[in-house]
């Protein structure tokens, strides 16, 4: 409940004064007085020392509180608390603010605070002073150092009950060095971090020719060295900005391409422009996505850590340029930024904005005036110390008759007076003598007092020197920014371009959808084509094994592997191009092989059969079984990454697989005991994924079906090898046998077929048989091509001994792919909808 207050009634003799005051006079002085306040208390950087207020009153203050770097640290609310209450009446959370950036690495190019624990990053804020401590940085001693040396002039603090520097010392050119930020009422600075190498050198350059043009000092200082690194891409801003205190440059990310998976390429991240965190690249990355203004990207991770620094990954997805991407990134995200120089600075106590050659004459200025001082008082110290040790000299001649002195005088005046007169010293020398412990007196040396006098002596001589001449003066202030540059300097991080890297306009984000082909081999290998030639159509491919499956696409469509389990597992075309190894010598145009296993996780005893193109119209696939089972499937693709196409019985695997491309093919099943049956593909009914087929061939007790194809019946040969069924596989060479396909008439289907070999004595059973376009090819296991017989008219004839075990049987790679020109993509490749499966370029979800 609120107290009820009386108004007091006025005294008698009160006498009521209105003075009528103009407002817009009121506003205006009162606004001048706060601006002021604002502009020299608060927001602007001293150009001699490079600091605010509230960053000279902490350095000051934990120098005070002797917060070395060879101290332990202490808590943070500790320094903003004695910071608050002696210096700075602005609240401690200003104070606590200015600390921590003058602590963190990426703020500071040469931080002055060392500090323990959560400072923070560029994205998020520090935990509360309670929980984090500081101490002073091996920089900030510089800063203070000889300040109790009437170096700086000091004036009083704001309740003038204590004393604080108007300027520090300096010893590193911190306005250059760390750079500066702030907003005051009608001004604002901004200061770009520098290398101090680079400064100091410029300094040292201007010390020894004070004419020096800004092209001279910016041989020196090339531009600004970010505590971040990264890139600046174009100098005219800089150079603006060296001449008249005002420029803009734009910093860019450091950034990378490389293969983030065995599939993928990524833009790796390792350096962010000054004043850009992470987080707010990556949520503008994703904005992007979202909005459809930024596609190709599939996933972005901050994998940063303490170890290995920043490293942002941004993941590409397969039909996309990374360069053209990145590119897209620079223009619209932060990773490209820009900044504004404003150099404004006080300057005597006013507001100037200073171009580079004034920043460093005026601390030039400021270090001549500081090493000016510290000699003088300094060569004071000396002499009043040399005038002790003369009358320590004089009384030290004869100690005894110092001490009956003192001993026979009445009182302490009376003995000074005596030692004035008696020793002819002065009154310091007598009081010095006086004040002095007896056991201290009788313990001077002579020699030691006169080796203390010729060093006094020639410090005042060397600090004489300095007073007077101003070479010696530049000399020293010279001296000292080197070892400044020698202790604390490091070498540049932010790398400097003249223009950005030029990228054409007809650079495309996307892959084109260039026709092409896929090939798989009998060893399990996948290869894709640079166009849409097709490769191995003429001549041997000598050192590489047999393609036994070609199919025709495009670049940014995909392929499904066809297994002996009866699963189609889709594949990007595009996630070919990693393939690192050479292309074959007689085929030139193959990009390259990749094994199989490193693209598809198959099951334990899965084999890759054949690839189709996943086509959504036309005949379908053609698939035969160990136990003659044929099936033709309806083409339809679902949206998924793998899905069965036949249900096969226990025991049952697929042995063969082609994708038709007329619906007249001839399908063709070998047995294992060398029947050869063959019927149209138009005799069997297409069915669906979960079907399981009908009868193709009989077989007869204990046999399997050994080939299933379906191929185009002109100009097609049959090969078949045979052998010992007790022989180990792959190590009997056999007899083989090539035959025109025309020899076999056509049976129709669920019949056994026609005898296509005749077994010599120790054989029975075909170890290898194949039936397609001719010529026919073989190769062994290590890839070695084997030359097959003449063609033998005779379809049941025998064969002839083959010179080693063959490994796999196929034909030409234009052979399996004929029917169609090949120049040109099939159409489901081409025409597919946006955003159905297989599409590379359906839009970007988050």
């Amino acid at each position: 409940m609120a107290r009820r207050t009386t108004k007091q009634p006025l005294p008698d003799d009160f006498e009521e004064h209105i003075l009528d005051t103009d407002i817009r006079d009121e506003m205006q002085s009162s606004f001048l007085e706060y601006a002021y306040s604002v502009i020299y208390s608060r927001a602007l950087p001293d150009a001699r020392d490079g600091l605010k207020p509230v960053q000279r009153r902490i350095l000051y203050t934990m120098d005070d509180m002797s917060l070395r770097p060879d101290r332990g640290h202490v808590k943070s609310a500790r320094v903003v608390g004695e910071v608050m209450g002696r210096l700075h009446p602005h609240g401690d959370g200003a104070i606590y603010d200015a600390l921590v950036r003058m602590a963190q690495p990426w703020s500071m190019r040469l931080p002055t605070v060392d500090g323990h624990g959560n400072f923070g990053s560029p994205d998020d804020s520090p935990a509360a002073m309670r929980y984090t401590e500081c101490r002073m940085a091996p920089a900030a001693v510089a800063m203070t150092a000889s300040i109790d040396e009437d170096t700086v002039d000091f004036k009083p603090n704001y309740d003038s009950r204590e004393m604080e520097p108007v300027v520090l010392p300096a010893a590193i050119p911190h306005l250059l060095v760390n750079g500066s930020a702030g907003i005051a009422v009608g001004m604002a600075t901004n200061i770009a971090p520098h290398n101090l190498v680079e400064v100091v050198q410029a300094l040292k350059h201007l010390i020894t020719h004070p004419k020096a043009t800004i092209d001279d000092l910016m041989r020196f200082v090339p531009g600004p060295d970010l505590p971040t690194g990264g890139k600046i891409v174009g100098l005219d801003g800089i150079r603006d900005a060296y001449e008249t205190g005002r420029g803009t440059f734009r910093m860019r990310a450091t950034a990378r391409i490389e293969s983030v998976t065995a599939r993928r390429k990524g833009i790796v991240v390792t350096e962010l422009p000054y004043g850009v965190g992470t987080e707010r690249v990556m949520e503008q990355i994703k904005k992007l996505v979202m909005a459809k203004k930024l596609q190709g990207i599939a996933d972005i991770k901050d994998l940063s850590d303490r170890e290995h620094g920043l490293r942002l990954v941004i993941e590409v997805k397969n039909g996309f340029v990374p360069e053209a991407i990145l590119e897209q990134l620079f223009r619209q995200t932060a990773l490209e930024d820009s900044f504004g120089i404003n150099a404004v600075a006080l300057v005597d106590g006013q507001p100037r904005t200073l171009g580079l050659k004034q920043m460093l004459e005026v601390f030039l200025g400021h270090r001549f005036d500081v090493v000016r001082r510290r000699s003088t008082h300094r060569r004071k110290k000396a002499a009043d110390r040399l005038h002790l040790v003369d009358g320590l000299l004089v009384a030290i001649l004869d100690i005894d008759e110092v001490i009956q002195v003192i001993r026979s005088s009445d009182n302490a005046a009376a003995a000074k007076e005596r030692l004035i007169s008696v020793f002819e010293l002065s009154e310091a020398q007598a009081d010095y003598i006086l004040d002095m412990p007896l056991r201290r007196l009788t313990k001077f040396s002579r020699l030691e007092l006169e080796k203390e006098k010729s060093e006094l002596e020639r410090t005042i001589e060397y600090l004489d020197a300095i007073l007077a001449d101003e070479k010696l003066l530049r000399k020293v202030v010279s001296d000292e920014l080197s070892d400044v540059a020698k202790e604390h300097g490091t070498p540049r991080r932010t790398v400097l371009l003249g223009a950005a890297p030029a990228v054409t306009a007809s650079t495309s984000v996307e892959v084109t959808d260039d026709p092409c082909f896929v090939l798989l081999s009998s060893t399990g290998l996948l290869a894709r084509t640079r166009d849409a030639e097709v490769p191995g159509s003429g001549g041997d491919r000598a050192g590489h094994d047999v393609v036994v499956s070609a199919v025709r696409t495009t670049k940014l469509a995909d392929v499904g592997v066809i297994t002996n389990r009866g699963r189609v597992v889709r594949l990007s075309v595009m996630d070919l191009t990693n393939a690192e190894l050479p292309p074959t010598a007689n085929d030139p145009n193959l990009q390259g092989t990749l094994p199989l296993a490193e693209m598809l996780a198959l099951d334990n005893g899965e084999r890759a059969l054949a690839l189709t193109s996943l086509p959504t119209d036309g005949p379908g696939l053609a698939l035969g079984t160990r136990d003659g089972v044929v099936k033709r499937v309806n083409p339809e693709v679902p949206n998924r990454d793998e899905w069965d196409v036949i249900g096969l019985k226990d025991g049952d695997e697929v042995v063969g697989a082609v994708e038709l491309t007329t619906g007249e093919e001839e399908l063709c099943f070998i047995s294992s005991d060398a029947q050869l049956l063959h019927f149209g593909a138009a005799g069997v009914r297409p069915q669906g994924r979960a079907g399981g087929g009908m009868t193709g061939i009989k077989l007869g007790s204990g046999q399997h079906v050994a080939f299933f194809g379906a191929f185009d019946p002109a100009d097609a040969v049959v090969v078949t090898a045979s052998g010992s069924s007790v022989a180990l596989e792959g190590t009997e060479p056999g007899a083989v046998k090539v035959t025109p396909f025309s020899e076999y008439p056509g049976k129709g289907r669920a019949t056994g077929g026609v005898r296509s070999h005749r077994f010599l004595k120790g054989e029975d059973v075909l170890v290898n048989a194949w039936a397609g376009p001719g010529p026919a090819r073989a190769s062994a296991s290590s890839g070695a091509p084997i030359d097959l017989p003449e063609a033998n008219g005779r379809r049941d004839g025998s064969g002839v001994p083959a010179p080693q075990p063959i490994a796999a049987i196929g034909s030409p790679v234009a052979a399996q792919v004929a029917g169609s020109s090949p120049d040109q993509a099939p159409d489901q490749a081409l025409d597919r909808p946006a955003g159905e499966p297989g599409d590379a370029t359906a839009p970007v979800e988050g």
